[in-house]
């Protein structure tokens, strides 16, 4: 009889083609190691990703040791309890921070860090949120240049949502009502309160801070500053640039609010973060994936990806009319990116449809833009890539030259 070791064994074996880079998952054809094409079989076209980690675009491919912990993870069972407590422990020591927890994806961890402020651990007032906030605390404070759409994961927890615009207005809204003071990071260049003096703010006031840094990964550094700055909460997405399951995230932050988030979460019921369920595989997933990107030589990726976008600058800009321009995006999504534009009147063609052209042939190539240009990000793709990248932007562009 086959012993259950190695069974298991020859599961987690399953075939992995890649490289040792990190953003070299699965090579394009690996589709012949495995016994059926399940894309294929659903009509479903794979692409070459030159447009970043977007959720739509199913964010990032995961490294082959990661895929490796999943299955691994998939085959046993274990205390999910006991599991999100070892690994946030471990976590927490890696990230140099009090305490964490493996979230649903950083919109569940703005929703389970909410529900933390908000209840404290209390498990009736976890039950009672959203639609009964009695004896809680219900409004969150927030700049109107920080409110996007993830502001909805926040007043999912029931609470009212203050915007204000300057120092002035941030400390006149606060009052015995107020839960949390949350804040964008991406848009910390826009708005007048920036983080150190948005900290400094909520330590004067006893106000929690929650920083959302969803994609602000890389530098790397950025994992452990925001803590170290003084935010009490901070949020990342897992299957951005730290390359873990797509629907894993990670909340940062004080020991006493991380435990009463986990209270807010799976597997306790009757929560507002009971859908949202991290599973054991993510969970070990998510704890892997951050192990290597720790490990990983930052800067001899950089350069790969500063050569790969130069690589495109250079062939597109071969193309009478065609302007690219090289830059690094200065907060989230921080990493080499071009700009492609061209002179219409020599390049008769629209941004819509390169991207058109470029979605539509073979392989598929997905980029980003607006009507001015077609932007690209190449640190989402396999290496080797940007050659298929460059080379069918230059034809697609010298075919519309006059």
């Amino acid at each position: 009889m086959t012993k259950r070791r190695d069974l298991l064994k020859g599961l987690i074996a399953l075939p992995l083609i890649g490289t040792t880079t990190a953003n070299a998952a699965m090579a394009r054809d690996s589709s012949k190691d495995f016994e059926r094409d399940f894309f294929k079989e659903l009509g479903l076209r794979t692409f070459i990703n030159a447009a970043g980690t977007y959720t739509a675009l199913t964010a990032s491919l995961p490294h082959p040791e990661v895929i490796k912990a999943i299955n691994y993870a998939a085959l046993q069972f274990v205390s999910l309890v006991d599991l999100q407590e070892k690994v946030g422990e471990r976590i927490a020591e890696l990230l140099k921070c009090e305490a964490s927890m493996v979230s649903a994806g950083a919109a569940s961890a703005i929703t389970l860090g909410t529900a933390a402020v908000v209840t404290g651990g209390d498990a009736e007032k976890a039950r009672r949120i959203p639609t009964d906030m009695t004896g809680m605390k219900t409004e969150v404070i927030m700049q109107k240049s920080h409110r996007i759409g993830y502001a909805h994961a926040i007043s999912n927890c029931g609470v009212k949502i203050i915007e204000v615009e300057t120092r002035k207005q941030l400390e006149a809204a606060i009052s015995e009502k107020t839960a949390m003071m949350w804040f964008l990071n991406y848009n910390n260049t826009v708005g007048e309160v920036k983080a150190e003096e948005f900290v400094a703010i909520g330590k004067k006031y006893g106000v929690p801070t929650f920083n959302d840094c969803a994609a602000d990964v890389p530098p790397v550094e950025n994992l452990w500053k925001y803590t170290q700055m003084g935010f009490d909460l901070v949020c990342f997405s897992g299957g951005k640039g730290l390359r873990g399951p797509q629907s894993a995230g990670l909340l940062l932050g004080r020991k006493e609010l991380i435990n009463a988030a986990r209270k807010n979460a799976p597997p306790y019921g009757d929560t507002v973060g009971r859908g949202m369920k991290v599973n054991k595989e993510e969970i070990l997933g998510m704890l892997v994936a951050l192990e290597i990107y720790l490990a990983k030589d930052h800067q001899e990726e950089w350069t790969m990806w500063e050569k790969q976008i130069k690589l495109i600058n250079d062939t597109t800009a071969a193309v009478p009319g065609v302007k690219p321009e090289i830059h690094v995006p200065p907060v989230a999504n921080h990493v080499p990116s071009i700009r492609i534009r061209w002179d219409a009147a020599k390049v008769k063609i629209t941004p819509e449809e390169v991207r058109n052209a470029l979605r539509n042939g073979h392989p598929s190539i997905e980029t980003m833009g607006d009507d001015t240009s077609v932007d690209i990000t190449t640190w989402m793709m396999i290496p080797g890539e940007e050659r298929i990248v460059a080379k069918r932007l230059k034809e697609i562009l010298q075919e519309a030259s006059t």
